[in-house]
């Protein structure tokens, strides 16, 4: 959904988007005029919609799905980049056993910093805390009763930065988080800190990423998400010549690995969020008010 797919709307009461459909002003006049009375998200975030400028539309999302699908996938993300288990897979296939470049390190006994503990962030610290690693975390709305019972301590920013092996990012884009990891932040890291964002792209400046893991500063990244990942992520491009240069050094790095913004992608979460998403627009019809609307 952008501006130029927006008119087909015409006729239609409910429009349904995802992640990276481009709700901006533009697109949002367009459903005004063609009568569109309710957008219903796909998804929790909504930082891809102009809220200033829904007009008459309703927006409703889906806040919360499975949040074990995406902290197992950051764990899954971490486990290749500690282990190297793409590069040995890759070797494998070859008929080459042999053990050189494959050197990992234990995740037991670090300290692991998390940016974020909703639902997600929880969920990631409890599998953190199986592995037996002491976790600090940091949160604008600090949960001092899951601090207690999971076991983590709240620390400020600057700290989580100076003492943190591994960091995973479970937080959501704000003005406030955008570029949360950038070239200053990364400089107060440990050397060989781990970065794991399976959040949103924009809470890293690619640039600045891109220039300390060139000094070696950074020992791994696992992303399934990218700052520019709209025109590229969930479209096959293989028999393109479109490339976007960023991505590409970031794919052609060591110790880096993408995966395609399929961290929420389980049947599960799948089932929760075509029920949820059903659910909200029969709410909104049916009693003029739903829990999940955007203000």
């Amino acid at each position: 959904m952008n501006s130029e797919t927006a008119p087909l709307t015409k006729g239609f009461d409910v429009v349904c988007v995802f992640v990276h459909d481009k709700v901006d002003k533009a697109t949002l006049k367009i459903l005004n005029e063609n009568g569109v009375k309710l957008i219903a998200l796909r998804c929790a975030g909504f930082n891809n919609v102009d809220l200033e400028n829904k007009g008459n539309i309703r927006i409703v999302r889906v806040p919360q799905y499975s949040p074990y699908s995406v902290a197992e996938h950051a764990v899954a993300l971490l486990l290749n980049i500690t282990r190297k288990l793409y590069k040995s897979y890759q070797r494998t296939r070859k008929y080459n056993f042999t053990l050189d470049g494959l050197l990992g390190f234990d995740i037991h006994g670090k300290t692991v910093g998390v940016i974020g503990t909703g639902r997600i962030g929880k969920v990631f610290i409890q599998i953190m805390k199986g592995f037996g690693t002491n976790v600090i975390a940091y949160d604008l709305y600090k949960d001092e009763k899951a601090s207690k019972e999971i076991g983590f301590e709240y620390v400020e920013l600057d700290e989580l930065y100076e003492k943190s092996d591994i960091i995973s990012l479970h937080c959501p884009l704000t003005p406030e988080t955008e570029n949360i990891i950038n070239r200053e932040s990364i400089k107060k890291m440990k050397k060989g800190v781990v970065l794991i964002n399976c959040s949103r792209g924009k809470l890293i400046d690619t640039k600045s990423l891109i220039k300390e893991m060139e000094t070696g500063k950074i020992g791994g990244v696992g992303l399934d998400v990218y700052e520019d990942e709209e025109e590229f992520f969930l479209q096959d491009y293989t028999n393109s010549y479109k490339r976007d240069n960023n991505l590409s050094i970031l794919l052609s790095m060591p110790n880096l690995i993408i995966t395609s913004h399929q961290a929420f992608f389980t049947s599960e979460a799948l089932n929760k969020i075509a029920s949820d998403t059903c659910k909200n627009i029969q709410e909104i019809f049916n009693n003029g008010e739903c829990a999940n609307e955007l203000k």
